[in-house]
């Protein structure tokens, strides 16, 4: 028994990379309950509890990625000395290109460094090698601590990235102040719920909730808890499910099924990215609500989108706009004539396609939302929409603009060149698959959760908002049964084995 509760305290204190602290396991929650009753005490004093949460933050991102805390608390340091600067110095204009510089080029360097290299050794035959420099720091401290020839992506790199380059680009143009506690800009570059992977956060909405006192209705409690669940319920029985029984197999070795099927495991992922992202934002915006704060909605049921324009309306809303106020516009947005306009559009999306990846399948899955935006600008000159649309226009609008983004996937999706090459073969020349009874009864399970997923993203809004009120209408002892129920079914669907969240890869 003592060994059992010393592994268990392990397992909570330190790093181990095979148990990283996911939200949707176990040991995230008795964690979490840990600190929330620690934090009943301090939650009314602001800057004790400003300091707890950030250092449980910090803990969090410990136990998720080992050492890269130490690259979080210099991002921090670095962006908070940034915009001191800025609001103060007479040279704005040249600290701000410096500081945004400083980001990318860190982001760059993890994220871009084996892209880059090899592109340059193919273009100047040479033999250069990408080098660690993190590790090798490290390693001067504590010798053969890390390996310097393999650089790792730190999870959550891209969103407080950008968070700080959007709070510079504020600080600079005075839509905030530069704070000036680092201790505070800290919490709002490093709070836990989100910082891993969104939604990012702006400075103007989330700084000043530092400063207000803690403050939880009981509709506010019943909404959290509603998010939280259905986060887990999409990300555990929905997400996880369709991929490792299903979507991973087919995009692993697209040759070993028909085209039919290939097709289907597209449309599949299209809902498991979905359930995956919108599952952990679900839950991210929860523990943040129930901790006294909010973050913005980052999802509203993007696959009933009308439009590709409507579309990047309702998928990962925080880097839409981010793309917007902080590329696009500065780029020239409209502003300078139609040409600019659709040249802006394409490079934006291009480099949001890149913000997920150095490689080619992501300039392209950019790309095509790029082409898209602008074909659908021009149809919209050609030929103006009335003012009513038919319900049947909208619901082949729809259909179209699912099919387009779904097309799109393959791309974000496949493994390789090869796998994009494999998937078109197999659906333009053995589209029919060959299975038996046998094979369709053992398809039955994945079936039916795909079926669960087609309703889900396209169950109407406004009976998904009748369902939330009424959860948070309910008693608490109705609630927790609710909970409960909710609990047990995902028990007895969820995988054996905790699979990360898509976006902590970006």
């Amino acid at each position: 028994m003592e060994q059992q509760v010393k592994n268990i305290l392990e397992s909570l204190l330190y790093y181990q990379p095979d148990k990283p602290l996911f939200y949707t396991g176990l040991a995230f929650w008795l964690a979490f309950t840990a600190f929330v009753g620690l934090y009943a005490f301090i939650y009314r004093k602001n800057r004790l509890r400003n300091s707890y949460l950030l250092a449980i933050s910090w803990f969090i991102y410990y136990r998720m990625n080992g050492a890269f805390l130490l690259l979080l608390l210099f991002s921090c340091l670095a962006n908070y000395g940034f915009a001191r600067i800025i609001g103060q110095t007479q040279r704005k204009k040249l600290w701000l290109v410096l500081s945004v510089s400083f980001n990318l080029l860190l982001l760059g360097y993890f994220k871009y460094a084996y892209f880059f290299t090899e592109t340059a050794n193919q273009l100047f035959n040479t033999e250069l090698q990408v080098v660690n420099w993190l590790g090798w720091c490290l390693n001067q401290v504590v010798a053969g601590f890390a390996d310097t020839h393999t650089i790792l992506l730190p999870i959550g790199i891209s969103f407080y990235t950008f968070q700080a380059i959007s709070y510079l680009v504020d600080v600079f143009t005075k839509k905030v102040e530069a704070v000036r506690n680092p201790l505070d800009f800290s919490f709002y570059l490093s709070f836990f719920p989100q910082l891993v992977a969104g939604p990012i956060v702006r400075a103007a909405s989330f700084i000043p909730q530092l400063y207000q006192q803690y403050r939880l209705t009981k509709a506010e409690f019943g909404h959290a808890v509603y998010l939280i669940t259905k986060g887990m319920f999409k990300k555990l029985v929905i997400a996880d499910f369709l991929a490792l029984n299903y979507i991973d197999r087919v995009f692993d070795a697209p040759l070993s099924f028909s085209g039919l099927e290939n097709l289907l495991a597209v449309y599949a992922y299209s809902i498991q990215i979905y359930c995956d992202f919108s599952g952990y934002t679900d839950i991210a915006i929860g523990l943040a609500l129930m901790l006294g704060f909010k973050i913005p909605v980052n999802f509203n049921a993007p696959y009933q989108a009308t439009s590709l324009t409507d579309f990047w309306h309702r998928w990962h809303i925080s880097l839409s706009l981010w793309l917007k106020d902080y590329l696009y516009i500065p780029l020239g947005g409209n502003r300078q004539g139609i040409a600019n306009t659709y040249l802006n559009l394409m490079v934006t999306m291009i480099l949001g396609g890149l913000w997920h990846g150095a490689n080619l399948r992501f300039l392209i899955w950019g790309a095509i939302h790029g082409a898209g935006l602008v074909v659908e600008k021009i149809i919209r000159k050609l030929f103006p929409a009335g003012s009513k649309n038919a319900r049947w226009k909208k619901a082949v609008a729809i259909f179209l603009t699912f099919q387009l983004v779904s097309f799109a996937w393959i791309f974000f999706r496949a493994n390789n060149q090869m796998g994009i090459a494999q998937f078109f073969y197999q659906l333009s020349h053995h589209f029919t698959p060959q299975v038996s009874a046998d094979g369709l009864q053992a398809y039955a399970p994945t079936i039916g959760i795909f079926l669960l997923g087609l309703i889900l993203i396209w169950f109407p809004w406004q009976w998904k908002e009748q369902i939330r009120g009424r959860f948070i209408r309910l008693a608490l002892a109705w609630q927790i049964i609710a909970v409960v129920i909710i609990l047990l079914i995902i028990s007895q669907v969820a995988q054996s084995a905790l699979q990360p969240f898509i976006y902590f890869r970006f």
